[in-house]
């Protein structure tokens, strides 16, 4: 799924649209929005279905992502249970979504979905950050409206990212990445996310060299994410913005 991300410093929003061509001019099919809020010393995005009501108590409200101090790890919270049974970072009144309404056996929370981590790197600014993500995810397939949020009903593991690596390019002076002319303009922000094998997988069974994600800047305020299965759009923007922003341990 081809999609992109608006930018509004101003009031510190990000607009996710679909997107249905390559042309700068795609207006595109809006998806979901997310706004950045200052709690103390960690930093929240909270993602909602709409740009105007974007409050954790909003009936719109998906989740958020919320950082540490130093915004390199960053924890991934869902609004309702990603399967029977799980259990809430913290307990909300039961609300609508959209035009669904939450059964009243199920509480409404935060429930934990996912990691996102940068590690410092080796080469201090000339090095690119090192990403790593832990999600839970389905292992079905589903259709691409189902994919918009994923609730799966017994848990089946984490699934394990890491960014690609780039390869130093001797000619341009610079680290580089095949984003297949999906990404235009250099950025510490651009990434490519593909599978992380297990050590005690000896069999091969992960394929490392399909990218699941990929998210890099187009423009000063736009940048393109692009994901597949089994990410759902949900998870491919809440690690897209976890990108944005300051990190103290490495940039």
């Amino acid at each position: 799924m081809q999609c992109f991300i608006k930018r509004n410093k101003k009031n510190s929003t990000f607009l996710l649209y679909l997107g249905f061509t390559n042309s700068p001019m795609d207006k595109g099919k809006f998806l979901m929005a997310a706004r950045r809020f200052r709690r103390g010393p960690h930093t929240e995005y909270i993602i909602s279905l709409d740009a105007e009501d974007l409050s954790q108590g909003s009936n719109a409200y998906m989740g958020k992502l919320r950082s540490d101090f130093w915004g390199t790890n960053f924890k991934i919270y869902d609004s309702k249970p990603p399967y029977d049974g799980a259990k809430a970072s913290s307990s909300r009144s039961s609300r609508r979504f959209g035009s669904r309404r939450i059964s009243p056996q199920v509480s409404a929370g935060n429930y934990e979905v996912g990691q996102v981590s940068y590690k410092y790197n080796l080469l201090k600014s000339r090095g690119p950050r090192r990403m790593y993500c832990s999600l839970e995810c389905p292992s079905a397939q589903e259709t691409w409206e189902n994919s918009l949020k994923t609730k799966f009903r017994r848990p089946m593991g984490p699934t394990t990212l890491r960014n690609k690596a780039p390869r130093w390019h001797e000619h341009l002076q610079c680290w580089c990445l095949n984003f297949h002319g999906r990404v235009t303009v250099a950025s510490v922000k651009n990434f490519q996310l593909v599978a992380s094998a297990d050590p005690s997988d000896t069999a091969g069974t992960v394929d490392e060299e399909t990218v699941l994600l990929q998210f890099g800047k187009v423009d000063d305020d736009m940048f393109t994410m692009d994901y597949r299965q089994p990410l759902s759009a949900f998870q491919a923007f809440a690690i897209s913005l976890s990108s944005f922003g300051t990190k103290l341990a490495c940039e």
